[in-house]
């Protein structure tokens, strides 16, 4: 069973809702066990939190009362209320939350060495909030006593992910004909609303002021830095840190330490996303293969499946979608950011199975990941007379988002079901990986030395 607490309240089962708790009380009272799972939590606690203006005088009784409704109701799904030492418990085993799950998610992000490997692993992370934490339960007031961990969990991998995104050269700030963008870029726009909530964080500020100059806006940059400096200095009583003056210095000094990472030259930019040249010739291979490939693991730049907008482009630059389709699903995932990081997850755990499937045949787990996306596929698809007379399947742009997913998941079937499956050959490079067809099993290296390898270690084609 798994209870949602970062966003409104749920208790899901199997994928199907669970109805708890009549009253606001009773589902606070369960959300409050759970973000503690385990640990007791006195009752008279729980009586300050779940009535803001102070209890009257039978609340131990509504508080009885409301245990054993809960338990009543959570007992089919094995979950337990326990009572010990004058307090609750939820007793560990059988139910997850993502609150946990997300502070599991975010260490083992930060742990990561790689930028490009703890970006992906950030951004999964973040991607489990659906809104503030036991938003419509919680006014922000109680949600700050209840959540404070969460919360400065959340803001240290809001930060991490800025700061990643500017070191692998995904702050997304396209310069038509050198013109500086309007709004300073996306990762820009994105850091503001975070930096006018808490403009004490220096991290932030620090990402801002990065992205601005990136985007061409340096007075803009510097501005930033002077608000910050008076605002620690009225807050605290504090100048910025060192590594705030560091970058105001670069800043003010045009310093090239702050321009974007050089794209390298097995890559290629596409509507201002970075891509991975083309290896293969195949759609389903060039979906598995990355910058710095599998066998060599994720370094610096190696990911370029970073964000929706690269899953979209990279379709329609394979014309696996159609570029009117392109425009559309872009618009979509500005308007439905959390549909789209669901397609980018599903696309990610596709290629994974992919990936699997090619270099073992005989791995039925994946084989069955990617046959249920490719019959998704297959249901949403239409056949239709193109334009040169003959008729083709197409997918239906009413399949939304999940588009690009089910377009690439078609054509990784059509490899799999065709004998050429069994030529594929990956790179034996220590450092790359990239699966390409050998028809005459002659080829000893990937094609075109696309490998993204340490210096001196390069494939030879």
């Amino acid at each position: 069973m798994e209870f949602r607490l970062l966003g409104p309240f749920e208790a899901v089962r199997d994928g199907a809702p669970v109805p708890l708790g009549r009253r606001r009380q009773e589902r606070l009272l369960l959300a409050v066990l759970l973000l503690g799972p385990g640990r007791v939590v006195p009752a008279d606690r729980l009586a300050e939190l779940l009535w803001e203006e102070g209890p009257d005088d039978r609340w131990r009784g509504t508080l009885h009362t409301y245990v054993s409704r809960l338990r009543a109701a959570l007992r089919p799904y094995g979950v337990r209320i326990a009572t010990r030492g004058g307090g609750y418990a939820v007793e560990p085993g059988g139910w997850r939350t993502d609150a946990a799950e997300f502070a599991e998610r975010a260490r083992a992000a930060a742990a990561v060495r790689d930028a490009a490997g703890r970006l992906r692993r950030t951004e999964e992370a973040l991607a489990l909030w659906r809104g503030e934490l036991l938003d419509g339960l919680a006014d922000g007031e109680l949600r700050a006593r209840l959540g404070a961990e969460l919360a400065e969990l959340r803001l240290g991998a809001l930060e991490q992910r800025a700061e990643d995104r500017l070191r692998v050269g995904l702050d997304g700030h396209p310069r038509a004909a050198g013109r500086a963008p309007a709004d300073g870029g996306p990762l820009a726009a994105e850091l503001r609303p975070l930096v006018e909530r808490y403009p004490l964080r220096e991290r932030l500020v620090a990402a801002l002021m990065t992205a601005l100059y990136r985007a061409g806006r340096q007075a803009e940059a510097l501005d930033l830095y002077r608000t910050t400096r008076l605002a620690l200095d009225a807050e605290l009583g504090v100048a910025p840190g060192p590594a705030l003056r560091e970058v105001y210095e670069k800043v003010l000094g045009a310093d090239p330490a702050l321009d974007e990472p050089s794209v390298p030259a097995y890559a290629v930019r596409i509507e201002h996303v970075r891509l991975p040249l083309h290896t293969s010739g195949n759609p389903a291979l060039e979906f598995c293969n990355t910058w710095a490939g599998w066998g060599g693991g994720f370094r610096t730049g190696a990911e370029w499946l970073t964000g929706y907008r690269a899953l979209a482009v990279w379709a329609g630059h394979l014309a696996l979608v159609e570029d009117w389709l392109v425009t559309r699903l872009l618009k979509q995932a500005e308007q439905r950011p959390a549909d789209a990081r669901a397609a980018l997850t599903e696309a990610r755990e596709l290629r994974t199975a992919v990936h699997d499937c090619l270099v073992d045949p005989a791995d039925r787990r994946a084989f069955a990941h990617v046959a249920r996306t490719a019959e998704d596929a297959a249901r949403a698809a239409e056949f239709v007379l193109d334009e040169d007379g003959l008729g083709r399947w197409r997918l239906r742009a009413a399949a939304g988002l999940r588009l690009p997913v089910l377009a690439v998941a078609r054509s990784a079937a059509d490899l799999l079901g065709d004998p050429q499956r069994f030529t594929v050959t990956a790179c034996p490079s220590p450092d790359c990986g990239w699966l390409f067809l050998d028809a005459p099993g002659r080829r000893r290296w990937c094609s075109l030395g696309t490998c993204a390898v340490r210096e001196g270690a390069r494939c030879r084609g």
